[in-house]
Order: structure tokens, then sequence, then C-alpha cells
């Protein structure tokens, strides 16, 4: 940060290529004070929470399917796999022809991002359970729904935990690409608009705030984890 600083104020770090720490600061002040970034990230967090509840209700739905069916597997995994292997961002210009240019294709590739990871640790994580404790209860006499209940969720936990993290972290990242995408509102609009300006401290600042958004989602689903799984220090 001094370093920065002190090459923007000799001159060494021009602002037009990057502002300095203390004009990232005091523009993030006023942008904060006019209510500009306020709307922004507000308009952001929403794309973000309702792309995340599309990917999530799709990768869960699939990963339970695939992982507790082995017919499920055999006709879902495959495709899924396939799809997986293609860069999300990749798909911009399908999700534009398809959806058109409004909030349909932002949302789309949130829920892409976030979809996959859930699939495949939720699947890694129940096809990981123990074939020992499930021979434990079944002697017991559980039912097979008694055993998903008791025994396979429950143990997929950690790895599902695992894969909401990476997929929030994914999350975030779309939504950086998908708000340059015909945007009127957001972060990235923000840092689309400044761009064309020159504005290197308003984009700074628009980065810094996706950063910290990251960092605070991933802090939650690290304290999910370890209020959850607290059993497991014992």
């Amino acid at each position: 940060m001094l370093l920065w600083q002190a090459a923007s104020s000799t001159g060494v770090l021009p602002e037009d290529k990057l502002a300095s720490p203390l004009t990232v600061f005091a523009t993030a002040y006023d942008l904060i004070a006019d209510g500009q970034l306020t709307d922004a990230f507000l308009v952001s967090l929403g794309r973000v929470a309702v792309g995340f509840l599309i990917g999530a209700a799709v990768g869960g739905a699939l990963g339970l399917v695939s992982g507790l069916s082995r017919w499920g597997e055999r006709l879902l995994d495959p495709p899924v796999q396939m799809l997986r292997t293609l860069p999300h961002l990749g798909l911009i210009p399908l999700f534009i022809l398809w959806f058109g240019i409004g909030e349909e294709p932002k949302l789309a590739l949130v829920a892409a991002g976030v979809a996959f990871p859930l699939y495949l640790n939720l699947h890694s994580g129940i096809r990981q359970t123990d074939p020992a404790l499930l021979e434990a209860v079944r002697v017991l006499g559980f039912s097979r729904v008694e055993r998903v209940v008791h025994v396979v969720l429950p143990s997929a936990v950690p790895q599902t935990l695992v894969g909401l993290r990476i997929a929030l972290g994914t999350a975030w990242l779309s939504l950086i690409v998908g708000e340059q995408v015909n945007a009127d509102a957001g972060i990235g609009y923000l840092i689309n608009n400044a761009r064309e300006f020159l504005r290197t401290d308003i984009v700074v600042v628009g980065l810094l705030v996706y950063a910290l958004l990251g960092l605070t989602t991933d802090a939650l689903v690290r304290a999910l984890e370890r209020r959850v799984l607290r059993w497991r220090t014992r």
C-alpha cells in the first residue's frame, strides 16, 4: 500500500493507469455519500442471491439424484461432466441469444457457476459414505429412507460445504463478467462506466467491493461449517 502510494505521488504510476490509494479511498467515500455505491451494491447482491438460489436448486437436485441412484448417475453424470468442462463464462453469447440482454443472462451465468461445484461436491460426498456404516445401520433395521436421512446426507455435509464455498466464489466471478453485458445498474455497470472515462479510482473501488463481498460470503460459510461440523473437533 505504501509503495503504491509512493509510486503514485512521485508520478511513476500515473493516475490514468492506476489511481493512488488516497484517491481510491476518497472516491469510495464520495460514492457512498451520494448513494451510488449503495445502490449498485444492492443490485449486484440481489443478482447473486437470485442466481445462487437457482444454481443451488439445480445443482443440489442433480447431485441428489445422481448420488443416491445408480440409474440417476448413469443418466445424469455423463452430460453434466461434459457440460462442466465447458468454460461457463464462454456461454455468454448463447445466454444472450436464449434470454436476450436483460437480467436473465446475468442470472443464468451466476446459476451456471454455482450449479456445477455444488453438484460435484454433493455427488462426491454421497458416494464417499462409509460402506461399513451403511452396513451397520442396515443390520439395525434402518429403512432405505432412514439410511439416507440419518447416514448418507449427514456424511455428505462436509464435502457439500466445500462445494458451497467454491460456488459462492464462482458466483461473484460470474457476476463480474455478467454485469459487463448491457447492465444499467450494479457494481459491474459502475466499473464499466468508469472505464469509459478512465476513472481508475472508481474501477478499483468496484473491484474492492467485489473482493470484500467474496471474502464476506466465504467467511459466512466457514462460520456455518464450524457450527455444523463442531462435532469433528471433539
